[in-house]
């Protein structure tokens, strides 16, 4: 299932956050570039200014930047994630969060607040099957 993965990557990057320093992290720690993302500026509930960032990542792409995250992770956080593949799992999508201020340090943390939140898809025509699939998916680097 690895060769049909998807991954998609949102960031909210307010006006207090520097996204250079964003960029430079996302190139030194999971090897992807400024122009590879789409960018969309908005305003907050309180007319601040609000940065988006977004990147969709098909074939060879998703897989050597899944291979990348999971190689940068912590063996105890994989094993987090693959307990809770059945919560984190949502129609064929996983989900999770990792830190922003960690990646701006070099770090790939799991974290729930200030995040960039992470979509690794893959086609899944059996529920029953999803810890499965995605357990040999978060394998790959042992």
């Amino acid at each position: 299932m690895i060769n049909k993965i998807e991954v998609t990557i949102d960031i909210i990057i307010h006006a207090t956050e520097d996204i250079s320093k964003i960029f430079k992290a996302f190139e030194e720690v999971l090897d992807l570039k400024e122009e590879e993302f789409s960018i969309q500026e908005t305003t907050g509930y309180f007319d601040n200014p609000i940065t988006m960032l977004n990147i969709k990542m098909v074939k060879k792409q998703s897989q050597k930047f899944v291979k990348k995250l999971l190689e940068s992770l912590s063996i105890n956080q994989i094993n987090e994630l693959i307990e809770e593949i059945e919560e984190r799992t949502v129609d064929s999508r996983f989900h999770m969060r990792l830190g922003k201020q960690e990646l701006i340090k070099g770090d790939l943390v799991i974290r729930e607040k200030d995040t960039i939140k992470i979509k690794i898809h893959t086609p899944i025509y059996n529920k029953k099957e999803t810890v499965r699939i995605f357990s040999e998916i978060f394998q790959i680097v042992n």
